[in-house]
């Protein structure tokens, strides 16, 4: 079998020094007898962080080396940028080195653990992964390992993060004929019976959704000839089925048009992916029941098409939410606060730690933070706390965006009904005007909305991420929820 290596070194101290190698790198230099040390000089300048040199023939057990540029050593938390500085360049510089290696058609790749086994795992993963379910012609497949023995455990548990993101890239990414609401929380339901007993599922249907009264959600689904889902989730961590849940609320759009208000056609085919809040929390909960993370969790979703037709809502239509408040309709293509509305009503029956809900909300989040960061609502400092130190860790950053009551007012304002789902200067402030319509909906001490519209999809700015739907941000969830497990402080 043919393997590939991945070897890190460090920015020189000093110019004239020879290059910096981690552990696993100067083992192996010496292994050759200096002779990585040679070549890495004689090939060009120092490597820059994220850039990569390649040299054949070294060994016999690695025909291929690739030596990878991982910045200054021992850089720790950047505090301009919130994120640790070394987890990031390791995550990036393993995953540019992975595919270097697999356009060799090498099938098996050795990881150098760079002194952070979970974030090099998670570079190896997350670089690797390409959606190409419905093509012939694939890349081909390559399996990552640790190289050595260092960090085992860690190496693992970043398999288990990146592959928790991976399952919702999968998801978002999937066209909307075949992940439709139904089939969307059959994958769950099959995925998490395999994980772990302590699971219960129940996919509910329209009937179910109806006795519930969730007027707002049907208003959204009866467009579509797909029916609407509402999926529930609870995973039993904790031991004690009394201790109150983290409970997380997710939209799940599986295809959005905008209904008749709709949206223009170039770039709709993205609308497959509105659907990311489900997917991402679905799978953190997945993730935190393949780490038997000590905690109660329920998951949320309601899903279903947002689609034209002569049953869909219509501007200006009103309907009313499971709580009794009235919604007028001005714009059909503000749907995704009447699903999550309803799904915030239903959460308040858990006596919840926490609700935590994520939606693909709005345009204007994109606009305001585009895909550097998630940006978070919440009436909870610990809460935000919680989710920003879980985000420096991961790479996959939170940013704190405003609830205030001035935003409330402009969707309080309105002519026919309780609330308008759009604000009334609609332009302005439009994510934190769909957040402060979510807010008339929760009546706990610790909420949190992310609107994750900006961070949906992937050019080329994360670099350990290939182009395409993202999965963000589905391991700052699962660290979250790993910290919420360790805080014993009973809200």
């Amino acid at each position: 079998l043919r393997k590939g290596l991945v070897l890190g070194v460090y920015a020189k101290e000093k110019e004239e020094a020879a290059p910096h190698f981690t552990d696993a790198g100067e083992t192996f230099d010496r292994l050759v007898c200096g002779k990585l040390t040679e070549l890495l000089s004689i090939s060009g300048p120092p490597l820059k962080k994220g850039k990569t040199r390649l040299f054949h023939g070294l060994h016999q057990d690695f025909p291929s080396v690739v030596v990878v540029g991982l910045g200054k050593k021992a850089t720790g938390v950047n505090d301009q940028e919130n994120w640790n500085e070394d987890k990031e360049n390791i995550r990036t510089a393993v995953a540019v080195g992975c595919r270097q290696v697999q356009d060799l058609e090498i099938p098996c790749i050795e990881i150098d653990p760079c002194g952070d086994a979970q974030s090099a795992a998670e570079g190896a993963v997350l670089g690797l992964y390409e959606y190409n379910e419905l093509k012939q012609k694939k890349k081909p497949v390559v399996t990552a390992q640790l190289h050595g023995s260092d960090g085992k455990e860690d190496w693992q548990k970043g398999v288990i993060y990146a592959e928790g993101q991976n399952l919702a890239r999968y998801l978002m990414e999937a066209p909307a004929n075949y992940i439709t609401p139904i089939k969307f929380a059959e994958i769950f339901e099959n995925k998490l019976r395999s994980v772990n007993s302590n699971v219960t599922v129940h996919i509910r249907s329209k009937a179910w959704i109806e006795e519930q009264q969730m007027g707002a959600f049907l208003s959204i689904a009866k467009g579509s000839d797909e029916p609407p889902v509402f999926l529930e989730i609870h995973y039993a961590g904790s031991g004690n089925a009394n201790d109150s849940p983290l409970v997380f609320v997710g939209k799940g759009v599986t295809f959005d048009s905008g209904g008749i208000s709709l949206k223009p056609s170039s770039g709709m085919d993205a609308m497959r992916a509105d659907m990311g809040g489900a997917a991402t929390v679905c799978s953190a909960i997945v993730t935190a029941a393949t780490l038997n993370l000590p905690l109660n969790i329920i998951g949320l979703a309601p899903l279903c098409e947002n689609m034209p037709s002569s049953r869909a809502s219509k501007p200006g239509d009103v309907v009313r939410a499971k709580n009794g408040k009235t919604i007028q309709i001005d714009n059909t293509d503000a749907e995704g606060r009447l699903l999550i509305a309803d799904a915030l009503c239903y959460a308040h029956n858990f006596n919840a730690k926490a609700i935590v809900n994520a939606a693909t909300l709005t345009g204007a989040m994109d606009v305001a933070l585009g895909s550097a960061a998630t940006g978070v609502f919440t009436n909870s400092s610990w809460l935000w706390t919680h989710l920003y130190e879980a985000s420096i860790l991961t790479g996959d950053r939170v940013w704190r965006m405003p609830l205030f009551e001035h935003y409330t007012k402009q969707v309080t304002e309105c002519q026919l009904a309780d609330l308008s789902n759009i604000g009334k200067y609609s332009r302005a402030g439009g994510a934190c005007t769909a957040a402060a319509f979510l807010k008339e909906f929760v009546t706990v001490a610790n909420w949190a909305h992310l609107d994750i519209a900006g961070v949906m999809s992937n050019k080329d700015e994360v670099p350990y991420l290939r182009k395409g739907m993202a999965g963000r941000p589905t391991r700052t969830l699962i660290e979250f929820a790993t910290r919420l497990s360790k805080d014993k402080q009973n809200i």
